[in-house]
């Protein structure tokens, strides 16, 4: 019995490490922007194993999308490219919240974006 529990023990385990946190879908939020008034946010994801592919809207109407994607369990990491500067972001994914990390120009700045309905 002992072994039989610690089979499914392990068993739930491995798949919640391959699986991770449901990141497909879009993603809302608000940021401060650099006048300090705050602007909505948003991210579209899509899971492919361990590789996170997606894009966020430019304020022309245009896709960036993110580069090197890439997902850990509950933890995600990317980058932003705008023309020569790169900016790398961190995030954990807890149900419908996605706490996103990222140091811009020097200063580390967190926000939270919720999965979209």
């Amino acid at each position: 019995m002992k072994r039989f529990a610690l089979t499914v023990g392990v068993v739930l385990l491995v798949a919640g490490i391959a699986f991770g946190a449901d990141i497909d879908g879009k993603w809302i939020g608000n940021i401060a922007g650099m006048d300090g008034n705050e602007m909505e946010i948003s991210y579209t994801f899509k899971a492919e194993g361990t590789k996170l592919t997606g894009f966020t809207p430019t304020p022309d109407g245009q896709k960036m999308e993110i580069q090197d994607g890439k997902i850990d369990g509950n933890n995600i990491s990317f980058s932003l490219a705008f023309g020569e500067m790169k900016m790398e972001m961190t995030g954990v994914v807890s149900g419908n919240e996605l706490k996103l990390s990222m140091d811009m120009m020097g200063s580390p700045m967190e926000f939270t974006l919720k999965k979209a309905q």
